[in-house]
């Protein structure tokens, strides 16, 4: 061990008479853990609802959305083939998107109409249940040889405001209807309750309706076309080199566009309240540093003496120096281990035990989710040494300048 390490050390264990330098040094030390343990804590949270909000999200919608421009298209078989056969891709299903209105014996609501085909949609929209989807497939079999009507899988906060459930009527009114002597008419059907579906977002809840593809191109005058093709793929994160190469497959007038782009806004708002966040958080670090940097003024003030004698036995600038920010870093490094500790621990209490509750009427969930990554902690970590190396500088320098022989005849 050098002689600045071994001074350093001694520095910190502070005799009697310098009680007060201890105290604030302890100080020091529990506001770098604080700072760290909240850095922590809130980043995981807030990591933790992006990863929830992310897996809600694309348990409704795909990975990326096939369409063509200004029109549906017919020839979507062919396109489902070349689609399908795309590296990357894991799974394809055609979908028809309009709206509609919903009439049941107790009210009318509007919804987002989504034709899809039972036999490809649930390896794509992973929120619709095998049971649902069969319900839906039998009843459009039977709907085409009796007098029985055809299915629709609902969202369960449009369900409740419907005072529907399973196997109830409801009448689906379309604009898409005929011309009359007397004017427009809309189209209007009666399908049944198949299922329910519930994927933790209201938004989605509230306003979702699903039925049979065929029933969809029916209902809508579509003939034999779709709205577009909605594709799964292995990797989220490459969802859009994979659209790109769908494209490039297919050319004008096909376009792509993958779920990072379709929630840009969302994702967008919440990366940006991260990073608001981690900025006021580490200003808790920062106050740390500059107790760390008074506690290094106030012992150069107070070693005077011992600085000059260690430079009339020899010892350079640089030695001064390294003794100060040794005692820093320490300080830094204690109290950074601490945070980090801390953090860790309270971390996993909240996602074990979930003693925060939510409200249900605000929030899509009704506990903190908690994510800890590795690289948020080490960056958290390695911030908080940088800033405390940063307070140790200007007292480490200060120290360094002074001059031996004026130190002795006046300390």
């Amino acid at each position: 061990m050098s002689f600045e390490y071994f001074i350093g050390g001694r520095y910190l264990r502070a005799k009697h008479k310098q009680a007060f330098l201890s105290l604030i040094t302890m100080l020091s030390m529990a506001g770098v853990t604080v700072g760290v343990m909240a850095l922590i804590v809130v980043i995981a949270v807030m990591a933790g609802f992006e990863a929830d909000l992310k897996h809600r999200i694309l348990g409704v919608e795909s990975h990326v959305v096939l369409m063509r421009h200004g029109s549906s298209f017919s020839d979507y078989r062919e396109i489902f083939e070349q689609v399908i056969n795309t590296g990357g891709v894991e799974a394809a299903t055609p979908f028809i998107y309009s709206q509609c209105m919903l009439r049941s014996t107790s009210g009318v609501y509007g919804a987002v109409l989504r034709g899809i085909d039972p036999d490809s949609a649930g390896r794509v929209i992973k929120i619709l249940e095998s049971l649902a989807l069969q319900n839906l497939k039998q009843m459009h079999q039977g709907e085409n040889s009796t007098a029985s009507a055809p299915g629709i899988i609902l969202g369960k906060e449009l369900a409740r405001n419907l005072y529907v459930g399973t196997g109830d009527a409801v009448y689906m009114i379309s604009s898409r209807g005929m011309i009359s002597p007397i004017g427009h008419l809309p189209a209007m059907k009666r399908f049944k309750v198949a299922g329910l579906f519930e994927s933790g977002m209201y938004e989605y809840d509230k306003s979702l309706a699903y039925i049979h593809l065929n029933e969809a191109q029916k209902i809508l005058r579509m003939g034999d076309s779709v709205t577009g093709i909605e594709v799964r793929v292995n990797d989220i994160y490459d969802a859009r080199n994979i659209a790109e190469t769908i494209v490039a497959g297919l050319g004008f007038p096909y376009w792509a566009k993958d779920w990072m782009q379709m929630n840009h806004n969302l994702f967008s708002a919440l990366k940006l309240e991260k990073t608001v966040m981690s900025i006021i958080l580490a200003l808790i670090v920062l106050v740390a540093a500059f107790n760390i940097a008074s506690t290094l003024i106030m012992m150069v003030m107070g070693k005077t003496r011992d600085i000059a004698i260690l430079k009339a036995m020899g010892a350079t600038d640089s030695s001064i120096r390294k003794i100060f920010i040794f005692k820093g870093m320490i300080i830094g490094f204690v109290g950074t281990t601490l945070g980090v500790c801390l953090g860790f621990m309270l971390c996993k209490l909240l996602e074990k035990y979930k003693f925060i509750e939510l409200p249900g009427d605000v929030y899509y969930i009704s506990t903190l989710p908690v994510r800890l990554e590795a690289l948020d902690v080490f960056l958290i970590a390695a911030a908080a040494m940088v800033i405390c190396f940063i307070a140790t500088l200007y007292p480490a320098h200060q120290a360094s300048r002074l001059n031996p022989v004026e130190a002795i005849r006046y300390g």
